[in-house]
């Protein structure tokens, strides 16, 4: 495998195109794991930081939020409790590459531009606040202090705060996590769009209606317990490995996999696992029992055929299929929901899937035999117009099957992103519950704004229009996270100050507002020292486990501040050291935080003891815990009634899904390697099923450009390798960032209103250079 040197640039003529892999991980997952870490550590830092990596007396990985096996569940640790990605993610923070004043002096900001993600992202850590001032062509720098009197003096000069946006990307702790929205809302703004709204929005949008809390109702145990699991829209392989882990063990306990995804992704079919004999001299588990390669979008007409099957199977030997008693206890609109679904159009239903009959009606039987079914899906579901009533189906057959409340069944949405859900749970969000801001109000003595803020396709909008004027950052990399790329490049750029607070370069830093500040923080992996002493901070991950996470590393520059001590110095400029809100005091002792995170926030109650248990503490959760529904409209279980909707795809056409490549996590590209798709050395590709590269008259490897229809015009994403791949048919797949200049910004699900990054219509052109 051979790599781009980080002074050097991507050469997509160098691209190669091998078979796809049909297992994951083994042996070269650990070689991967190990190689980059001394790449960019050398060999005693990857040894003495990878140790440390997901332990309790070690930092919480800043890659997904998979949760780790707890004491109390009668489960150890393993040694390294890590996957090759969280290796690689520590890799990138805890690099010996430094980005410094020298850097900027000499790289232009319409240099920079040019360069592509992957380059921007392999010079190294930021180490210096710097400042791009109106008409400069280059960064420089600033002192921390001039740099918070800029923003508050902008901040300050604005109009309405309603003219400012606070973004939020899900690696920010708890402890900043909270303060950060309490400045925001004590500055009068409910303006906080976060990386929530890209992905797991429509997640938390159906969970809500339907059980009452916008989380996963699942603990890992449930997982080892399961019968049957049925792994939806996800790639665990590249995405949570150590996903992967769990599925082994749920299939020695018994359990059955289905997956149901467009493409074959290989950690489902096989996994070889490395901490074991038989991963790495064996041929390692077979996954997946059962693979349904659906089309893109046609999950929702799936589990209404599954329902359709269970109700007719209920029929036919009634008390046989449903959980009579849980459904008459604890739910509402069973007989709707069964009304709809005694009849469903059978050939429609298999246009939609793509999917025999015969199929189908498998993995009913299975989910009508299983004592304890687990749904979990990521973002395969969550992307899509229909995205909210698709995941309200899946709860359906979960509360037909009275499979919420019970050991070893439930629902588990697989978030993406280290504490992208404790965010949320901090406050983090557009439009939080009256309840949420009362208790702000109470403990602070401050008022707080009422009126529901801009989400992320919202605030684009509103810089585009002229309504957003200033753009901050907390952690992520907008610009690449977001769709329409065009459209939010010049948002950001009509802005009057953008700022970021990063551990690394990336392409928001390029596409700035009239003035622009980078502000340097400190990564998961470094020490937090404050006056009070070393501080550590806390994490919630997907299945609700609140748990501390302390930074080991000596911080990549002197000159870093953690991102408490960014919000807490800032919050003082702009707001005045007599506010009721005691933000120095914050700054130097977490613990402090913590205290006022209990009083303020539900399940948080003695924050700083359970903290500080060798595993956290799990939030509470009615439906998992009792079985009680009271935070739906009705106080019970909720069916939900929904016409089927899939896209339609015109003739000579694809639906495109954006994807990560096995080499980045979100928008950080970690390398050039793809390997279980057979991918080295390149990312302008897009996966086509050689019969449709056929249909279209586009020969196998020819270079053509992309071009998304919409109702507003086209958008053209130009020089994409076609790879004949085994995707299913009339589907594509290429690659984000690359890919997100073909998502429409109006192209929204309904309900959450997330980008519809999985069902983009598109054509091939030929690429002409030039």
């Amino acid at each position: 495998m051979t790599r781009e040197a980080p002074t050097g640039d991507v050469d997509e003529a160098r691209l190669e195109v091998g078979k796809p892999k049909g297992w994951a991980a083994g042996i070269p997952g650990v070689a991967v794991s190990l190689a980059r870490g001394v790449e960019q550590m050398g060999p005693v830092r990857t040894a003495r930081t990878l140790r440390l990596l997901n332990q309790r007396d070690g930092f919480d990985c800043p890659g997904c939020a998979w949760p780790e096996p707890r004491q109390i569940d009668g489960e150890k640790r393993k040694l390294a409790e890590f996957c090759e990605n969280g290796a690689k993610a520590v890799a990138e923070e805890a690099t010996k590459r430094r980005v410094g004043r020298e850097f900027f002096a000499a790289h232009p900001v319409s240099g920079l531009a040019e360069r592509t993600d992957y380059w921007l992202g392999q010079q190294g850590r930021l180490t210096e606040p710097m400042v791009l001032r109106e008409g400069a062509s280059h960064y420089e720098p600033i002192s921390w202090d001039d740099a918070f009197g800029l923003i508050a003096d902008e901040l300050r000069g604005l109009a309405s705060p309603d003219e400012a946006i606070f973004y939020t990307s899900g690696r920010t702790s708890n402890e900043a996590a909270f303060v950060y929205q309490l400045l925001v809302r004590a500055y009068g703004t409910n303006n906080l769009p976060d990386c929530s709204n890209m992905c797991h929005e429509s997640s938390g949008a159906a969970l809500s209606a339907t059980t009452g809390i916008g989380k996963g109702s699942v603990s890992l145990a449930d997982l080892h317990q399961a019968d049957l699991i049925v792994v939806v829209g996800q790639n665990p392989g590249t995405n949570h490995p150590r996903m992967l882990s769990a599925l082994e063990q749920a299939k020695g306990n018994g359990a059955k996999v289905v997956a149901v995804n467009p493409l074959p992704e290989a950690g489902l079919m096989r996994f070889k696992n490395p901490q074991n004999v038989r991963g790495v001299v064996g041929k390692g588990t077979p996954l997946a029992d059962e693979f349904a390669q659906i089309r893109l979008g046609g999950d929702l007409a799936l589990f209404q055929a599954v329902g359709h099957l269970l109700l007719e199977w209920e029929d036919a030997a009634p008390g046989s299929i449903v959980d009579r008693e849980f459904v008459e206890k604890s739910t509402h609109g069973f007989e709707d929901w069964a009304k709809q679904l005694r009849e469903i159009d059978w050939p429609e239903t298999e246009k939609a899937t793509g999917l025999a009959r015969e199929q189908i009606e498998r993995i009913a039987r299975m989910i009508a035999t299983s004592e304890r079914t687990i749904y979990c899906w990521a973002m395969g579901l969550t992307q899509h117009k229909h995205a909210v009533p698709t995941i309200a189906e899946v709860v359906n057959l979960a509360l037909a099957r009275g499979m919420i409340g019970k050991p070893g069944a439930g629902l588990c949405p697989v978030r993406g992103h280290s504490n992208v859900q404790g965010d949320r749970t901090m406050g983090v969000w557009e439009k939080m519950p009256e309840r949420f801001m009362d208790a702000l109000e109470a403990e602070f003595g401050i008022s707080v704004p009422r009126k529901h803020g801009w989400d992320t396709v919202d605030s684009i909008r509103a810089m585009l229009e002229g309504r957003g004027k200033v753009f901050f950052a907390m952690g992520g990399n907008f610009a690449s996270a977001t769709p329409d790329s065009d459209r939010t490049a010049d948002a950001l750029r009509s802005c009057s100050l953008t700022v970021h607070v990063s551990t690394k370069l990336n392409r928001s830093h390029v596409v700035p507002g009239r003035t622009a500040l980078i502000l340097p923080t400190l990564g998961r992996t470094e020490r937090d020292e404050q006056e009070s002493g070393r501080q550590f901070v806390t994490v919630e991950d997907s299945m609700s486990q609140v748990h501390a996470s302390r930074g080991r590393l000596a911080p990549a520059s002197d000159e870093l501040l953690s991102e408490v001590a960014i919000v807490c110095r800032l919050a003082e400029r702009l707001l005045g050291a007599d506010h009721p809100v005691p933000w120095r005091s914050f700054e130097k002792n977490y613990d402090l935080i913590r205290d006022r995170i209990a009083a303020v926030v539900p399940g948080c109650h003695d924050y700083n003891r359970r903290v500080r248990e060798p595993d956290g503490f799990v939030l509470p959760h009615a439906p998992r815990d009792s079985r009680e529904f009271t935070g739906t409209a009705t106080g019970k279980g909720t069916f939900t009634v929904s016409e089927l909707e899939y896209p339609e795809v015109p003739e000579g056409r694809l639906l495109l899904q954006t994807l990560r490549s096995h080499d980045q996590y979100n928008t950080t590209i970690y390398g050039l390697s793809d390997r279980y798709r057979g991918i080295e050395d390149g990312r302008r590709v897009v996966f086509v099923h050689p019969d449709d590269l056929a249909a279209l008259g586009v020969a196998d490897g020819e270079i053509v450009d992309l071009v998304s229809e919409w109702r507003d015009g086209d958008r053209r994403a130009p020089s994409f390798r076609a790879v004949a791949y085994p995707t299913a048919r009339g589907c594509a797949a290429a690659y984000f960032p690359e890919a997100n200049a073909l998502v429409p910004l109006d192209s929204v699900a309904e309900k959450s209103n997330t980008p519809v990054s999985k069902a983009v219509v598109i054509r091939l052109e030929p690429h002409h250079h030039g």
